[in-house]
């Protein structure tokens, strides 16, 4: 089975050490998913959401971290809202087992945060969610 590309979408400020640890799971030998690095290093100036959306065209998944401060991330909430006008998968997955984590604005009521371990992972990349 071909392993999913994915789009991490992440608070830059506060949650980019969690991000590369979710990177560094996709170097395991039974990843079922390949990390693209499509974040954007430059300020976010300019029509950014649409160099959003081009880094966005050949994925699979988008995974969104969510960690205290996710509910004020503007770039997270977009990025949400691009996998949602795209109809691209996402999930939201809780960066911390320690830490109150929050949605970011753009997600849906029903979108839930599921606990980040490396069996449940494996699981909703692979559909269940």
């Amino acid at each position: 089975m071909a392993k999913k590309r994915v789009f991490i979408s992440f608070d830059v400020d506060h949650d980019e050490g969690t991000k590369k640890m979710l990177a560094l799971q996709a170097k395991l030998q039974d990843s079922p998913f390949d990390f693209i690095d499509a974040s954007i290093k430059e300020p976010l100036t300019g029509d950014w959401k649409e160099k959003v959306r081009r880094r966005m065209a050949n994925i699979d998944l988008v995974i969104a971290l969510c960690g205290e401060y996710t509910h004020t991330a503007g770039g997270v909430s977009a990025e949400v809202s691009i996998a949602q006008e795209r109809n691209v998968p996402y999930f939201l997955l809780a960066a911390y087992s320690d830490k109150n984590c929050t949605k970011p604005t753009s997600a849906k009521t029903e979108d839930k945060v599921y606990k980040w371990t490396w069996d449940n992972l494996k699981i909703l990349i692979g559909g269940a969610r």
